[in-house]
């Protein structure tokens, strides 16, 4: 797997392809889902730290209505805020129905996710997932759904 690239593609003129067991077997993975389960964790623990400061900051508990009060408090923060909005919406949106086409299992504990850890978990838990799920299907003979 040395020679596996980073992002996936069509293969190069010449390149090897890539053997996969016809019969299944666990699911080995590729640096594209260590990537994203890398992300996913990051994701988890980097927002939370900086939850955990606003709490030490602001009161003893997370206080929703200040921490959106402040994430609306100058124009930056307005931008960061709008952006990750719009954007967690539409990859949101993709989720679900990537979710529905591949048949993929634990989209629930995916959303659960984006809301009470971060975003910024859940959307790399999701295409870890994914990866998986296509490694299975690739497995079975079904390809991509």
């Amino acid at each position: 797997m040395a020679s596996e690239p980073l992002l996936s593609g069509p293969p190069k003129p010449g390149a090897a392809a890539p053997v996969v067991p016809a019969s299944g077997g666990p699911f080995m993975p590729t640096r594209l889902s260590w990537v994203y389960l890398g992300l996913a964790i990051a994701g988890g623990v980097l927002p939370w730290l900086a939850n955990l400061a606003f709490i030490r900051a602001y009161g003893q508990t997370f206080d929703i209505g200040l921490f959106v009060q402040l994430a609306n408090a100058n124009p930056a923060a307005q931008s960061l805020s709008r952006d990750l909005a719009i954007g967690a919406t539409a990859v949101t949106i993709w989720m679900v129905s990537e979710a529905r086409r591949l048949r993929l299992r634990g989209l629930g504990w995916v959303l659960l996710s984006c809301v009470t850890i971060a975003f910024a978990f859940g959307a790399p838990l999701f295409l870890y997932l994914r990866e998986r799920r296509l490694a299975e299907l690739t497995r079975q003979g079904g390809g991509e759904a």
